[in-house]
């Protein structure tokens, strides 16, 4: 019996740890994504405020590497958040987990980290993406995000897109397409986050948790630049 229990102790601890390990992964992820945001809303050419400010939805995917969409065996991953309250009009709210998976933008960006940020600029697109995988230029119309404070978001291209699609490597950050990729819900992800299972729809659209610590800056932050959507 004591064995049992001495094994059974041991089975529990190691689990623990695991799950520890996993949080701490999931912490650091979304810690980077706010540095990320705030590195990137500092620089004098940035994402133009006419176009943050109608954007429903942020995803941020830190530090993507080009080798892992080559061999087509890893993801980006990383985080995204939505305003919350009535036809998301209210403040930006706790992030769910997602991941970005392979497609012709892998030869774009070069061998470097990179640093993928997209705005989605309607509720439709949010909700598909929340709900299950969604192919960016395919199931969801997408373009190369404007850049530069003067830069408009009624152009055209930006007008009709429901997703608009940045990147940041060595620096340079610029508008990039991403068409063929897809973006999904991490579960997983969210579920080492906040300790139990539970859906990007309900952490997004429901506000069933509140958001976590390591997602202070990112959120002070997008509230900071652009408190009210337009």
């Amino acid at each position: 019996m004591n064995r049992t229990r001495f094994l059974l102790a041991v089975m529990l601890a190691a689990a623990l740890a695991v799950s520890a390990h996993a949080q701490s992964k999931e912490q650091d992820r979304v810690e980077n994504a706010g540095r990320v945001v705030k590195e990137i809303m500092d620089i004098p050419d940035n994402i133009p405020q006419s176009v943050i400010d109608k954007a429903d939805c942020v995803v941020v995917l830190p530090s993507v590497l080009k080798a892992a969409f080559v061999i087509g065996a890893s993801y980006g991953r990383g985080i995204m958040t939505c305003r919350t309250g009535d036809n998301m009009r209210g403040p930006w709210g706790a992030p769910s987990m997602m991941a970005l998976e392979g497609g012709s933008f892998g030869l774009q960006v070069g061998g470097q980290a990179t640093d993928f940020v997209l705005l989605l600029m309607s509720e439709r697109s949010a909700s598909s993406i929340l709900s299950s995988k969604v192919k960016i230029g395919g199931d969801a119309s997408a373009a190369a995000g404007p850049v530069g404070r003067n830069a408009s978001a009624e152009t055209d291209v930006t007008f009709r897109a429901e997703i608009l699609t940045y990147s940041r490597a060595r620096g340079l950050f610029a508008g990039i397409s991403l068409a063929g990729s897809t973006l999904r819900p991490d579960n997983g992800g969210n579920q080492a986050l906040y300790g139990k299972s539970i859906s990007s729809k309900d952490i997004v659209l429901k506000g069933v948790v509140p958001p976590p610590p390591s997602a202070q800056l990112l959120l002070q932050t997008l509230n900071a630049h652009s408190p009210k959507h337009s």
